[in-house]
């Protein structure tokens, strides 16, 4: 396309005053429509186009910009709003005028003809500054060309941004890329020869790149693209203000029933979300939500799938309630730089901006400190607090949409805490395949315990658990073995004094891996959560179920780290570092440039050990009982120093420990829990940890178990956005325990878990296409198979910014399923075909009274089943019936009969009749 106008003779002559491009709407080009905007405003003086000279280039011919889209602002007065496109064969066309109702207006026009086009806009009768405009119609290709990937949006300095080219159906034509920004960024591309090429580019230096995109020299859609980068090792802080809309529901609903309902609110629209039950000050009971539309909702209260008394309940929703991001106002100064070390600070004003959800990330080279002062007013204070200079990126958004303005990319000046990083990087191959039949083997390092104190349990896909070897390969580092019997994920619980240890239960899949990625790899051990600064501290990394990848292991804190790394060859690897100084330290943990679960860890490194490694533990119970004191005892062993320690209960809250001097060097520490599961107790001397601590103690029946929690429905599959989508979460035979369920993804999502027959069913509804991951953990644990990767696609119902979490945590009941109220053992999930088996043998024709008549049957290829066999004659079953395996699933039978006459051989693998199955056989 090309432009031609007065404006560009004025700007080329240079004859008129400085023009200065700093306000600006977009120019938008697709295949069939032309949008530009004008600002109106009231105002009696010369209208005055404003652009930037410097940064517009030529064509070669001198009639027209080089590229598209083209920015541009006017600033008059419209009165009559008229304007004419005149078309190439002379006629005139008139456009759509739209009044954007924020102080500018659209036209839009669909081109009929090829060729050069005039856009005739007037002021009072009067051609505006410019006017006519100057614009050429092309026909194209079918095809488009586009990008998309993270790195057309943000970075990190010193890690590669990615993102991918589509040109299929584009048709011929060149494609050049340009990254313009504070530093050099040195770009790599690589066609995939499927139409599509993956492009990768480093930035060195934090600020904000202009990604250019040409094909057949003009910008594709979007482009120049603005990706901000912050600087290396960002790290990322959230919190979110509840806005919603409260109404009381008619009828009376008791607080035991409130915990078995469920709520759903409908919009004209059709979106679905859930809402929440509540009691409200009036002692009532009312839903709380945040209204998207306006007009007539419907609220279906459900128990147990079915609606309540009343139920559905029709509620009406008026403009000034529905979340308007536009009317939210920010100010302040920490919107636009900011302070290390120092409170920055910024207003937000929703008071016109009806009601939704207010949600602030900060990301950067430090996890800045947010806190939010509410004023119930509508106005909101936001104070945070970076250690670290350089670029941040502050995410605002209300009713699931940014706030204008945002993202802000904010410069924070000031000293940093001198915090030193090292990173390695090591390539994970992907581990040999197991197969049914073959030895399976799970290892981790665990240093300072004793086999005796360990037990591992495998549960296969069909529900079967059976008990597994636990053999110490060397010193510190034990292997679970187990021979499986089935294709598929098997869950695998590797427990110390009856408590998992860090990353139990692990997923183990017998057979091709289902899936891959970062979501997938496990990390835990002693040095993910404490360590003692001039010594190794280790832990372990599983990639197995992830494939094949780079994993990045990166520490920060007050010193530098020495990172040693040893690959196992099984799909898991130890890692150990030392630092040299104490402190908070950051691990993050990456597999293929995304953060593996939990990333990244925070571990707090004591000083030197000194005379703490002296004490020993004596006479550490293992159990405990509610209300009921519980004590140990600690050697001192000739050190000296103060001892302390304090009790962690499973919900997090500390308490202090009796501390008694016994005899001499001997102390005891008593405590007294108060509710059930597994308590921590550190333990201190000189303010150091000593070698066990932190001892772990399981106070009353805790038998929540993890492994026993399954997820499943089709919340976990792909679903689609503004639709209602649910699963569950079976919690029988697990125990009563925490479950907390999170979602991370390119939005928020609403919602809840009730509690059902089977356990608990969780709902949300996403509102934004890309990948979710839903975490489920039971009493700290994540469940086998957590997080989960869901896939949503559909519209897109909110703003696309950074990623968001959602989060609800309930406490469970016991459950017991019916089938565990059966007596008798759980039949595996067998995979078979019986059309595979065969049989032959004169028993199948003909049977004589009184001798052995023989066949055989050959089930080498049909899998892993049951054999049946059955044999019924004119007088009922015959009287004896015999079976031999001889190997490979090779069966001999012989049957004796005592009656002449008609019978019938029935030969089963599983419930399914082989081939000839039944047979006739006359005696």
């Amino acid at each position: 396309m090309a432009f031609m106008s007065g404006l560009w003779n004025s700007i080329l002559r240079g004859n008129d005053k400085e023009i200065i491009w700093n306000e600006q709407s977009t120019f938008y080009l697709d295949t069939s429509r032309k949008y530009f905007s004008v600002s109106e405003i009231d105002k009696e003086d010369s209208p005055i186009v404003f652009s930037e000279a410097h940064n517009i280039s030529f064509n070669e011919t001198g009639l027209g910009l080089s590229y598209t889209p083209l920015n541009f602002v006017t600033l008059f007065h419209i009165d009559t709003r008229r304007a004419e496109i005149r078309m190439p064969s002379g006629h005139i066309d008139q456009p759509v005028i739209e009044d954007n109702r924020d102080g500018t207006v659209s036209i839009k026009y669909d081109p009929r003809e090829e060729g050069v086009h005039e856009l005739l806009v007037k002021y009072n009768g009067e051609h505006v500054q410019g006017s006519p405009y100057k614009f050429h119609v092309d026909s194209i290709s079918t095809g488009y060309v586009t990008a998309y990937g993270q790195g057309l949006i943000s970075g990190v300095s010193g890690e590669p941004s990615q993102f991918t080219i589509s040109t299929k159906g584009a048709g011929a034509g060149g494609l050049t890329m340009a990254v313009e920004g504070p530093s050099k960024a040195e770009i790599t591309c690589h066609d995939n020869k499927d139409g599509t090429v993956s492009v990768s580019y480093l930035p060195t230096a934090p600020g904000e790149y202009k990604v250019s995109v040409r094909f057949g020299d003009r910008h594709i859609k979007g482009s120049p693209f603005t990706a901000k980068v912050t600087g290396e090792g960002r790290k990322r802080n959230q919190i979110s203000v509840g806005s919603c809309s409260e109404v009381t529901l008619p009828g009376k609903i008791s607080d035991n029933d409130i915990r078995s309902l469920n709520a759903s609110i409908q919009a004209p629209s059709g979106l679905e979300e859930p809402c929440f039950l509540k009691r409200l000050p009036s002692g009532n009971i009312g839903i709380s939500f945040t209204p998207r539309e306006v007009g007539q909702h419907v609220v279906s209260v459900k128990k147990m799938g079915v609606h309540i008394k009343n139920s559905p309940f029709n509620i009406l929703v008026l403009e000034q309630e529905v979340g308007d991001a536009k009317k939210v106002k920010v100010s302040g100064t920490g919107l636009k730089e900011g302070k290390t070390h120092s409170e920055n600070t910024f207003t937000v004003d929703t008071r016109n901006a009806g009601y939704g959800g207010l949600s602030v990330s900060i990301e950067g080279p430090s996890k800045a400190e947010i806190q939010c002062a509410d004023s119930k007013d509508g106005i909101l204070g936001i104070i945070y607090k970076p250690t670290e200079p350089g670029y941040y990126i502050v995410n605002l958004k209300f009713a699931d949409h940014h706030v204008e303005g945002s993202p802000f990319t904010v410069k924070v000046t000031g000293e940093g805490s001198n915090r030193q990083r090292e990173k390695i990087q090591r390539h994970r191959d992907s581990a040999p395949l197991t197969e049914v039949g073959t030895n399976c083997k799970l290892t981790f390092k665990m240093p300072g315990i004793t086999s005796f104190d360990l037990a591992a349990t495998v549960t296969s896909p069909g529900g079967v658990s059976e008990d597994a070897e636990v053999q110490e390969v060397e010193d510190g580092l034990y292997a679970v073995h187990f021979v499986p019997k089935e294709l598929g994920v098997h869950t695998v619980s590797v427990k110390y004094r009856e408590i998992h240890i860090p990353g139990s239960p692990f997923q183990f899949t017998v057979g091709p891996l289902r899936d891959s990625g970062a979501h997938l790899v496990k990390a835990g051990g002693a040095g993910l959560e404490r360590g003692e600064a001039g010594r190794p501290n280790e832990f372990n990394v599983w990639t197995r179920e992830a494939g094949a990848g780079l994993l990045a292991i990166s520490l920060e804190g007050p010193s530098k780290a020495e990172i040693d790394f040893k690959d196992r060859k099984d799909g898991s690897c130890d890692v150990s570092y030392i630092v040299d100084e104490p402190g908070d330290y950051r691990i993050g943990l990456k597999f293929n440039d995304q953060h593996i679960p939990d990333s990244p860890f925070k571990v707090y490194i004591s000083p030197t050990m000194g005379d703490a490694h002296l004490l020993e533990v004596a006479q550490f119970p293992d159990s405990a009982q509610v209300d009921k004191p519980t004590q140990f005892y600690i050697r001192l062993n000739g050190a000296k120093g103060s001892l302390d320690a304090r009790v962690i209960s499973p919900l997090g809250k500390t308490d202090d420990c009796f501390i008694q001097n016994i005899d001499g060097d001997q102390y005891s520490i008593r405590f007294m829990p108060r509710e059930n599961g597994v308590h921590n107790i550190n333990v201190k001397f000189n303010g150091v940890h000593i070698p066990a601590s932190p001892l772990r103690i399981k106070v009353g029946k805790d038998d929540a178990d993890p492994a026993a929690v399954h997820a499943h429905g089709p919340g976990l599959g792909t679903v689609k956005t503004g639709a209602k989508t649910d699963l569950i979460i079976d919690t029988c035979n697990a125990g009563a325990g925490i479950l907390a369920v999170t979602m991370d993804g390119p939005s928020r999502v609403a919602m809840d878990c009730t509690e059902v027959e089977e356990g608990y069913k969780v709902r949300y509804t996403p509102l934004s296409p890309g990948f979710y991951y839903m975490s489920i953990k039971y009493n700290g644990h994540h469940i086998v198979g957590s997080p989960f990767k869901v896939e949503a696609t559909g519209e897109n119902l909110a703003e696309i910014g950074a990623q968001e979490t959602s989060s609800v945590t309930v406490e469970t009941v016991q459950k017991v399923s019916k089938s565990a109220q059966k007596l008798g053992p759980v039949l595996p999930l067998f995979k078979s075909d019986a059309s595979k088996v065969t049989s032959k043998g004169m028993g199948l024709k003909k049977a004589y009274l009184n001798k052995h008549n023989q066949f055989t049957v050959h089930a080498g290829d049909a899998g892993n089943n049951i054999l049946y066999v059955g044999i019924y004659g004119p007088k009922g079953p015959c009287d004896e019936v015999q079976l031999k395996h001889k190997g490979k699933n090779n069966y001999e039978c012989w049957y004796v009969v005592r009656d002449r006459g008609e019978y019938i051989v029935i030969v089963k693998w599983g419930d399914e009749h082989i081939p000839g199955s039944p047979y006739k056989v006359e005696v």
